[in-house]
């Protein structure tokens, strides 16, 4: 297994792949990702600020995908933006008969594999979200594992949760709910998780400081060496 740095403009990915063939298919879907949500800003901006569901009337598939997350999940449709690059990343990989393939885009993660695979916990200094990680098993097909939080990161939260981690097989959605998750969770008030089910989400879980807080199917979670020095940021 190779790890590679890919960075274009505000993508900021790690891509994981058996070979560099793998990588480049990897950063060729990612930045025909990317193109396609950039002309869609350009054509119309309101795409990039509202924070609530929104169809601009495209049929690009990579905007449809972004699209329809939001409506199910009630964010914005930007709020899909990493999940569904990643996941165009994987697609390719995937296309030319790959089997295993990740693609980090900042904590947001699609990935398929022909064997386990351990996915880090990092909710900054949370005492529960420290020194483990989930034991994703082999599957062929693409998954996501995406990541919000109010406490670690750039991305705009407008809740508390050190992190909110969902698991879907539609990347997209799993970004859009892992937004709207920590948007609307606290310690105290777990009704969200009510939202769920009908939805894509199989799974969830949510990390305030020293409790962690489940729903649904998630992978197992196990002890683990956590190298932050892995996680994916800008250089």
């Amino acid at each position: 297994m190779i790890r590679r740095h890919f960075q274009y403009k505000q993508t900021i990915t790690t891509i994981l792949a058996d070979c560099e063939a793998d990588i480049d298919l990897a950063k060729a879907g990612i930045l025909d990702a990317r193109m396609a949500v950039e002309a869609m800003v350009t054509a119309d901006p309101f795409f990039a600020s509202t924070f609530d569901p929104y169809d601009p009337g495209s049929d690009h598939p990579v905007i449809c995908r972004m699209v329809d997350a939001a409506y199910e999940a009630d964010v914005g449709p930007m709020a899909s933006v990493a999940g569904t690059i990643a996941w165009a990343g994987v697609e390719a990989m995937q296309d030319a008969g790959s089997l295993f393939g990740v693609v980090d885009n900042g904590g947001d993660i699609a990935f398929m594999t022909d064997r386990i695979l351990r996915i880090g916990m990092y909710a900054g200094s949370a005492s529960a979200g420290g020194h483990s990680a989930f034991l994703c098993q082999p599957q062929e097909k693409i998954s996501g594992v995406c990541t919000s939080s109010a406490t670690v990161g750039p991305s705009i939260s407008l809740g508390t949760a050190d992190a909110a981690t969902v698991f879907s097989d539609d990347v997209s959605a799993a970004d859009a709910w892992a937004t709207a998750l920590c948007n609307r969770l606290s310690a105290d008030d777990r009704s969200a998780f009510n939202r769920l089910p009908g939805s894509r989400v199989h799974g969830a879980v949510a990390i305030f400081g020293d409790a962690l807080f489940s729903y649904g199917s998630v992978p197992e979670i196990v002890p683990a060496k956590i190298d932050v020095n892995l996680i994916t940021k800008g250089i």
